[in-house]
């Protein structure tokens, strides 16, 4: 089986040497991965915390875009540690499934929905945070459609998850000077989004066109 199609997200972090001594870390202490899922919805909370608290003020400051690519950050981060926790260090359970995939799109939504109130000043700003969110969930449907499918996991983009993370961190450091930047950053997410689904989707069509099931 390809890269593209395990069932984890290539990510190079994951070999770090931070990231092996804190997923360690958290397995001695008998921490769940489970609970490591869930706090990346914490995370993705605080995100759209500092989003809702630069929208109350009228501008995206320092202060609030900081600890909006603390808590985007943090929440990959959590994403990150709890598949090593689980699968590295054997603390798999049999719900773990469950806890892979729900988080991320309450993350997905709590984060892409703060973007949409720095947007909401501009035409149709709070529709793009809206179709943004649908999209993200249809990418992930896409993927788990096709390992259902026996194709397995295709982590395909241009805005998967950590794409649309990443922009968004860097949008957080443009707004500071150019407020605007995050309903372009959103237009710009929703077709990279759309193309991903494309792909995705022409991926699974493919393999069963050229390994059908008996």
């Amino acid at each position: 089986m390809d890269v593209e199609s395990s069932s984890r997200r290539p990510i190079a972090s994951r070999d770090s040497g931070w990231a092996r001594r804190t997923a360690a870390w958290l397995a001695s202490k008998n921490v769940s991965p489970n609970f490591i899922s869930i706090l990346s919805i914490v995370f993705a909370g605080i995100s759209l915390l500092a989003f809702f608290l630069a929208y109350r003020a009228g501008q995206p400051g320092i202060w609030t875009m900081l600890v909006a690519i603390v808590g985007i950050q943090g929440r990959l981060i959590m994403n990150l540690l709890d598949g090593m926790v689980a699968v590295e260090h054997n603390k798999k359970s049999a719900v773990g499934g469950i806890f892979n995939e729900v988080p991320d799109r309450v993350s997905d939504t709590l984060t892409l929905f703060g973007v949409g109130l720095m947007a909401s000043t501009m035409p149709y700003g709070m529709d793009l945070a809206y179709l943004a969110i649908a999209l993200s969930i249809a990418t992930a449907y896409i993927r788990t459609l096709g390992a259902s499918l026996g194709c397995g996991h295709h982590f395909l983009g241009p805005m998967a998850k950590q794409h649309r993370m990443a922009l968004i961190s860097a949008g957080c450091i443009i707004g500071i000077f150019y407020a605007p930047i995050f309903y372009y950053l959103l237009i710009l997410m929703n077709v990279g989004l759309v193309i991903t689904c494309y792909r995705r989707l022409a991926k699974v069509y493919s393999l069963l066109l050229t390994n059908p099931k008996p």
